[in-house]
């Protein structure tokens, strides 16, 4: 009896700790646009090329702690496995840009857009392109998802490009890297090699041509330095969150982060959130909520 209840308590111990880290990692990513919002005007390529840089700097440095650089070399052998990876790269590095655009032209609401329809899209894609079955609840989730984008469309006139470019792109990256036997640490390291070429290029440009704005005062250098630890270290809590939650639970973490977005671009920002982005968002939710009792009903059976 005594063994059964130390085995409860140690496994409760470890899904505490487990929530821990997903409540630190889906709060970070979701208090994003606060930190992007410090490099004010500065373009979104640049702040993407240092996030690049130094986000490598920082990965390279704990995998260099960990002992593990036996396995950048060995994934370094496989050609199939870089090929996936530059293409997991673009996707990535697309997100990352297309994001930092968005807060920093003050469209921080649309990107928490994104973010909500992002499990949606993942259910759509499963079904398009791996050929997954969905129930009755997923089909209805989807649908409801799709009536929120028309209606934004039809009664503004236009696309929520950010939104849906955030979505689609994060998606994307998501289904590739299911495709390839690697580490999340250990892959993203090598993602962010393969982008180097070009944000060391486009920084030494900037910097050859006196338009860059890392030595434009003296606290923009710890900002664009620290953009590899702020991009980093919720990646580190996630993946420790991972492997001590149900897929299940961690999945109801992540509306968390877009949450926060959404309530930092209305409230903190005052961007506008009309009667049209709150029928987008109202079927977005309740599309979210389909899903998520759906999923979990289908856990427990």
């Amino acid at each position: 009896m005594s063994k059964q209840l130390l085995l409860k308590g140690d496994s409760a111990t470890v899904s505490r700790r487990g929530a821990l880290y997903a409540l630190l990692a889906y709060s970070a990513w979701g208090l994003f646009p606060i930190y992007w919002k410090l490099f004010g005007q500065i373009p979104a390529i640049e702040v993407l090329s240092h996030r690049v840089l130094w986000s490598l700097v920082f990965l390279l440095g704990v995998l260099g702690w960990q002992h593990r650089g036996g396995e950048l070399v060995q994934l370094g052998r496989s050609p199939r496995k870089l090929l996936l990876l530059c293409l997991t790269a673009s996707l990535l590095t697309f997100n990352w840009g297309l994001y930092i655009y968005g807060v920093n032209t003050e469209r921080v609401v649309e990107t928490s857009l994104g973010y909500f329809i992002n499990p949606l899209v993942n259910v759509l894609l499963g079904f398009v392109v791996l050929k997954e079955r969905l129930n009755r609840g997923q089909q209805v989730a989807v649908l409801l998802a799709g009536v929120g984008v028309a209606s934004f469309v039809w009664r503004l006139g236009t696309v929520p490009w950010i939104a849906l470019g955030l979505a689609f792109s994060f998606a994307l990256y998501g289904l590739f890297r299911k495709l390839i036997a690697v580490s999340p640490m250990v892959g993203l390291a090598i993602e962010t090699l393969l982008m180097l070429p070009m944000a060391l290029l486009l920084i030494g440009y900037k910097i050859t041509t006196g338009t860059g704005h890392f030595t434009f005062n003296s606290w923009l250098p710890l900002l664009f330095i620290s953009a590899g630890v702020v991009t980093s270290f919720p990646l580190l809590w996630f993946n420790n969150a991972a492997k001590r939650l149900r897929l299940s639970t961690l999945g109801f973490f992540q509306y968390l982060a877009p949450s926060l977005q959404l309530l930092i671009g209305v409230f903190l920002y005052h961007e506008v959130f009309s009667s049209t982005h709150a029928i987008t968002f109202g079927c977005i939710w309740l599309a979210l909520l389909t899903y998520s009792v759906t999923s979990l009903t289908k856990a427990n059976s």
